[in-house]
């Protein structure tokens, strides 16, 4: 029998399973530099989900090839589900990408405090099974034109592998870098950002290699992709340990309870509490916010450099309306170097400013993102009028860079503010903030362009009124932001209740409590090869990706 904050545990009836959280407890001596990468296999294969468009205009010709098989105007969408004589419209398809988000967050927000007791491997091979076997029942969908099997693949059974991948690494990293909060998720999440910039070049290169005069080669790239990335999210699943409770790195000594700005506490609050909380809901405002306002603008940053400079970006002196076909071809071109610029700022983004945040505090770093922000978008207008290129690419590449790091420090502000013990099951329910956004935000910058251009205005003033509508969003952020308080007692776990949940987490003090009777070793000793290896396995991807990306920011510059 085992003590632990004043609770027992039963002793195991049995040795735990391979994936059972009793089964990673890390022993003395593990390096706790194993677990970013294990993170980063999982975030960068589930990343793919923002890269997914590269599939909507081969698969709307999948059955034309060159020319799309047009459905009649009596097939509407319930039609398109079950159609195989017409292709789907990109439209369509986009759904796919919409459910990602949407069941992103009901997912993780569901199955967060199942994640926090099964532990990480647990939740991870879940994700791969579903993320990877979603991708196969589309590819089903796709050799058969069934979109209903592609919604039900990619969009329901990987959009819940997308919740519990995107959260299953929060906790443990946060409890394995207690004095870099901020870094250590930012690591994670910036591999979620860097999922498609690995991934979209590699299905267009594998779509290139399948493709024939009768097929199009989506079904047997999504087949490769979802293999490859099994492998890769397996490998970060099982690379998963969790720390002894109490464990801290060595000569480091936690800051007192919410000093400055930092507000840290070190009880901890229990996830059914957490919708009768203030707190909570400001800071779901305020991811909702920063998210609404950055993910608008990602949506149509393309056509917004085209439309607002025109022929200026080639150096012809013609507005965007102006243009011959050739020329908004090399336009296009441009935008796409633009697109992939803001990708590399969002990413970059991510361990950036999340990284700074341990120093600033988690509250003034957001400060920064909405007072910074809402500056930079009220500056748009201005520099689209002047005609700078540089000031309007500037400006929404800093913007891009704090959504991003919005992500990646929201993860570190709820574990200051609500404690460690069920940060991840937290996490996992502040995430409907990114589902109401990825709804609230393309729908503001979307329909305020066509109601500018219905009342006549010139295609380079269209976004000028949605740039003030942004900063309106980021002053409601700001304000929320402000009003974040430490908790009242009364919403902390009790000693009595922190025990229990420690026991229905199956924490134990120690690894040697379940290495004594299940025969895991409690030493953890790794050797630094086998650091550097893992860092390798992420790393050479990530930098391909980059490389790639890079040539496409080439031809903006070009």
């Amino acid at each position: 029998m085992s003590t632990v904050m004043g609770g027992r545990f039963p002793a195991s009836a049995g040795a735990p399973g391979l994936l059972d959280k009793e089964r990673i407890i890390a022993g003395p001596g593990f390096n706790r530099w194993l677990v970013p990468p294990a993170a980063l296999a999982i975030h960068l294969c589930i990343g793919m989900a923002y890269g997914f468009s590269v599939f909507w205009l081969p698969l709307s010709k999948a059955l034309g090839i060159k020319d799309a098989i047009k459905c009649g105007p009596d097939v509407g969408f319930f039609q398109e589900l079950f159609t195989t004589t017409c292709d789907w419209k990109i439209s369509t398809l986009g759904w796919m990408y919409t459910l990602f988000f949407v069941l992103l967050g009901i997912s993780a927000a569901t199955w967060g405090g199942w994640l926090e007791r099964a532990g990480p491997r647990k939740a991870g091979v879940v994700s791969a099974v579903c993320w990877c076997g979603g991708m196969l029942v589309s590819a089903l969908g796709i050799h058969l034109h069934q979109f209903w099997l592609m919604i039900l693949g990619s969009g329901v059974i990987g959009g819940i592998g997308l919740g519990l991948g995107y959260i299953s690494p929060v906790s443990t990293l946060i409890k394995w870098f207690p004095d870099r909060r901020g870094m250590a998720t930012g690591m994670a999440i910036m591999g979620f950002g860097g999922g498609a910039m690995i991934g979209s070049p590699l299905a267009a290169d594998l779509m290139k290699y399948f493709a024939t005069p009768t097929d199009v080669g989506v079904m047997q790239t999504f087949v490769v992709m979802a293999l490859v990335y099994f492998v890769f999210m397996m490998a970060g699943a099982f690379g998963y340990r969790v720390p002894e409770t109490g464990w801290k790195p060595a000569g480091w000594t936690p800051p007192p309870a919410q000093a400055g700005n930092t507000m840290i506490t070190q009880r901890h609050v229990h996830v059914k509490r957490v919708w009768g909380i203030p707190q909570f809901w400001l800071i779901w405002m305020v991811l909702c916010m920063n998210v609404s306002a950055g993910i608008g603008v990602i949506g149509m940053a393309s056509p917004m450099l085209q439309e607002v400079f025109g022929g200026s970006l080639i150096g012809v002196g013609q507005k965007f309306g102006e243009l011959d076909k050739a020329q908004l071809a090399a336009i296009a071109t441009v935008a796409a170097g633009f697109t992939a610029l803001l990708s590399l700022f969002n990413i970059g983004g991510r361990f950036f400013w999340a990284s700074i945040s341990d120093l600033l505090g988690r509250k003034m770093t957001y400060i920064v993102f909405f007072v910074l922000g809402g500056v930079l978008y009220f500056s748009v207008p201005g520099s689209a009028a002047a005609g700078s290129i540089v000031l309007f690419v500037g400006a929404f590449c800093v913007i891009l860079s704090m959504y991003g790091g919005g992500f990646a420090t929201v993860p570190a502000y709820l574990a200051d503010i609500f404690g460690t013990q069920m940060v991840g099951a937290i996490h996992g329910r502040l995430l409907t903030a990114w589902a109401t956004a990825g709804i609230l935000g393309p729908v503001v910058v979307n329909y305020m362009r066509e109601y500018q251009l219905s009342l006549g205005l010139p295609r380079e003033q269209v976004y000028n009124q949605t740039m003030y509508i942004l900063v309106g969003m980021l002053v409601v952020g700001l304000v929320c932001n402000l009003m974040v308080r430490p908790l009242a007692d009364k919403w902390f776990m009790t000693d009595a209740e922190l025990a229990e949940e420690k026991r229905l987490a199956h924490e134990r003090m120690v690894a040697s409590e379940v290495g004594v009777s299940s025969g895991v070793a409690s030493d953890s000793r790794v050797s630094p090869v086998v650091v550097v290896v893992a860092w390798l396995a992420v790393g050479i991807p990530l930098c391909w990706g980059v490389y790639r990306t890079l040539l496409s920011v080439a031809k903006f510059f070009g």
